[in-house]
């Protein structure tokens, strides 16, 4: 998809199937709705399912014309679909317990921090990677909190920490990545290292 929204003039199949990924996401709900009561949509829920999408995939292809640096748009994509999966579990079904847990409320903490952070630093990759040092820190402690008080509540403890480690491990991933990118003077307003030693 990166190459392909580099190119100028004419549609690219890269594109084209980033996007029409996009649009199956949507119509996967609108399926399963035909096959079994659990699956029950709302316009509104695809509203939502269509900002949420729609906002990843531009900002994905955003970085892409903004830098050339393949280690920043992994880190980014990594962020982004963290973000996503926590925005949807939590919408759709919930972490702890049901999407009425007050607990799941606290996730949204964790997708400020990394998002946050990230615009507080100008969306360099060193400022970017402390943001997803520090996001990974806090989804860690949400875990705990989540697993001490929602013991009792659906996935239980073991369903948590395997949940948490998971997103905690996808921030660390993209930590990892806006290293290297910083490394590499990843972002167009980022001199590389080298020149700032001369």
């Amino acid at each position: 998809m990166a190459k392909a929204i580099e190119r100028r003039g004419g549609a690219n199949p890269w594109r084209i199937a980033g996007w029409s990924f996009a649009a199956l996401l949507l119509l996967l709900p609108l399926v399963a709705m035909h096959f079994t009561a659990e699956v029950n949509w709302t316009p509104f829920d695809f509203a939502v399912a269509a900002v949420m999408i729609g906002a990843v995939g531009t900002a994905f292809e955003v970085t892409v014309r903004a830098t050339r640096n393949n280690a920043y748009r992994g880190a980014l994509a990594i962020a982004l679909a963290a973000a996503f999966l926590l925005l949807w579990i939590n919408g759709a079904v919930g972490i702890v317990g049901d999407e009425e847990n007050p607990l799941n409320l606290l996730y949204f903490g964790v997708i400020a921090i990394a998002f946050g952070g990230m615009a507080w630093a100008r969306f360099r990759a060193k400022g970017a990677a402390r943001a997803m040092t520090v996001a990974a820190i806090a989804n860690a402690l949400v875990g705990v909190v989540a697993a001490v008080a929602g013991r009792n509540e659906p996935p239980g403890i073991v369903g948590l920490i395997v949940l948490n480690g998971f997103f905690v491990l996808l921030f660390l991933g993209a930590a990892w990545l806006f290293g290297i990118a910083a490394a590499s003077g990843g972002t167009p307003t980022e001199p590389h290292p080298s020149a700032e030693a001369t």
